[in-house]
């Protein structure tokens, strides 16, 4: 599956939905030209024309950083612009790794 097409922000938005399904206290709100999600009352992923972003932690926020299709935030240190051009196996095992990640520490 590709991004390339007109409606990417809506594909990975989609998807992310799909992720978070299921999870303990997820609340989605429509935020400018995406969604975002937030457990508690705490924002922990955003998804929208640019990717998705989500928060981790100071420790592993750089490390996630370094993979294929991710870069820092411009949100701060704890969080990661992920915008793959495909998402293969790989890019999907991350994405689901990081947002469990993500809805577990909005919780702490």
């Amino acid at each position: 599956m590709t991004l390339s097409d007109p409606n990417a922000g809506s594909t990975i938005e989609r998807l992310v939905a799909e992720m978070l399904d299921g999870l303990d206290d997820v609340t989605a709100s429509p935020g400018g030209a995406g969604r975002s999600w937030s457990r508690r009352g705490v924002d922990f992923a955003v998804a929208g024309p640019f990717g998705v972003e989500i928060r981790l932690d100071r420790q592993v926020a750089p490390a996630a950083a370094r993979t294929p299709d991710t870069a820092p935030s411009p949100r701060g240190p704890e969080w990661i612009r992920f915008n793959p051009r495909e998402l293969d196996p790989h890019a999907l095992d991350r994405l689901r790794a990081w947002l469990e990640l993500a809805h577990r520490r909005a919780a702490e």
